[in-house]
């Protein structure tokens, strides 16, 4: 029996923004909505283990969006770049299609950034942050702006390179714990995996993942910029981080919490993805729980 038969509920595929976003939703149609935003290279799945439990403990229902190049969701056109500050929309189009005037958010990593940037930008459109071993964005000092701007320009030149493909879906998973930024284990890594991956007329498996993702973004904002970000989020923020997480105490990291007007920090056992990790996940949700982030 899989985590999600385990807490009584299973999700259900959504489409959304004229097809354009594909998703996965738990719990009622009419309960109070969260909307669950995964992190660089993964998918909706990144939820999969956490969303059963919050939906049964709070009564809320939870939409988990793949980000376009993501998961089922469409690519970004040709000649589109996928800068941070686009998945914003991809945000905002789910909310307009689920009628959301406000919502709280369930970010991971890469979607945590997202959200600090929606919550900055249009605080009343955010009631609440959770987030998961993510926060602010990646950043580049000024003055390494012309060499970031080089090596983008070099790499989106380059004509995209074909999608992955494997024999089977273990060894796709092999691959990613293999060549995952950072260290990810087969069972937590299966989810994400299997929603990636799509079969060949050969019996084989292919990458659903857009290979553009994994270019060098062109532009990068500056330390201060997201220090700045940070400091206008209006919302009550909750973070946990991995004690194995990308946060943990190092310096850029603590500068980082120090800019959040209200937030509040959780560490607990785990990596990046403990969120998904079979021996972590309970924990998460029992934070989540007791901290109050009960639906609006």
């Amino acid at each position: 029996m899989n985590d999600a038969s385990r807490v009584g509920t299973a999700p259900q595929p959504l489409s959304l923004a004229s097809g354009r976003l594909a998703a996965l939703s738990w719990g009622r149609q009419d309960a109070p909505t969260w909307l669950a935003l995964h992190g660089w290279l993964d998918n909706a799945a990144s939820f999969t283990r956490l969303a059963p439990r919050l939906v049964s403990a709070l009564g809320i229902r939870i939409v988990a969006i793949d980000f376009r190049g993501h998961g089922h969701s469409a690519h970004a056109p040709a000649g589109n770049d996928y800068a941070l500050w686009d998945y914003t929309h991809d945000v905002l189009d789910a909310m307009e299609a689920l009628g959301l005037e406000q919502a709280t958010l369930l970010a991971h990593s890469m979607g945590a950034a997202v959200s600090c940037l929606l919550a900055a930008a249009l605080p009343e459109k955010v009631a609440r942050l959770i987030l998961i071993d993510g926060l602010g964005a990646l950043n580049t000092p000024a003055q390494e702006t012309p060499s970031q701007l080089r090596k983008g320009l070099i790499a989106h030149r380059r004509p995209p390179s074909r999608a992955p493909r494997y024999p089977d879906i273990e060894s796709a998973v092999a691959a990613r714990v293999a060549g995952g930024v950072t260290p990810l284990d087969s069972i937590t890594a299966t989810p994400l995996v299997e929603r990636n991956t799509q079969a060949t007329a050969d019996g084989k498996v292919q990458m659903r993942t857009d290979s553009r993702l994994l270019k060098p973004s062109l532009v990068r904002f500056t330390p201060q910029q997201v220090l700045a970000v940070l400091a206008d989020i209006q919302a009550p923020v909750l973070l946990i981080e991995g004690e194995q997480g990308i946060l943990g105490e190092r310096a850029w990291a603590a500068q980082a919490r120090q800019a959040v007007p209200r937030l509040t920090r959780h560490v607990l056992a785990g990596g990046h993805h403990l969120h998904l990790e079979p021996q972590a996940v309970e924990r998460v949700a029992e934070v989540i729980c007791l901290e109050g982030c009960t639906a609006s």
